[in-house]
């Protein structure tokens, strides 16, 4: 199971520094213009899935307090704030960078699981389910699937956009 999460987890990371590498060459006014999404703007939509990360990264940590490897991936993540409403070039270029340690500190955690680890149970008072045992598993596999999803929308943009945004590691054309 550790090896599925940690490639999920690495390629998060890809993912994410090649769409910020792509949204970096647009002009701040063209990031920040309202994109008719939940969250406005191609900077909002990134944003959104930074400080996704950083929820469920919250929510991991009371779960593996007695995991002290565990607890070393958070500590890159003391003082991460997230800029909200609408970004200047200098706050953008401030937040590539905390992508990049916060998805580091996804690996380093994935890492430091062990396979119990991945079946202990979060508290989450928003699930549906029975939100006192909430899979560490599956909030990891719901992390990675909400930075796919966002990802998703941003390329739907960039596509109206004509801007060629294929980040995936698989070529265009294997699917043919």
């Amino acid at each position: 199971m550790k090896d599925i999460f940690l490639t999920y987890a690495n390629y998060c990371k890809d993912a994410d520094q090649a769409v910020l590498s792509l949204l970096s060459t647009l002009s701040n006014e063209e990031r920040e213009k309202d994109r008719g999404s939940y969250y406005k703007s191609l900077s909002g939509l990134a944003r959104h899935v930074l400080q996704g990360t950083l929820y469920f990264q919250g929510l991991f940590k009371p779960a593996v307090s007695h995991n002290a490897q565990a607890m070393k991936a958070f500590a890159p993540l003391e003082g991460i704030t997230v800029p909200q409403d609408t970004l200047t070039e200098a706050q953008w270029k401030a937040l590539v960078p905390i992508f990049e340690t916060v998805d580091l500190s996804v690996i380093a955690l994935v890492s430091s699981l062990s396979d119990t680890d991945f079946k202990l149970s979060i508290k989450v008072p928003w699930y549906q389910g029975n939100p006192d045992a909430v899979p560490l598993s599956f909030l990891l596999q719901s992390l990675m699937m909400h930075g796919a999803h966002h990802r998703g929308q941003i390329s739907q943009v960039l596509d109206e956009l004509k801007i060629d945004n294929n980040y995936s590691p698989m070529k265009a054309d294997c699917l043919k």
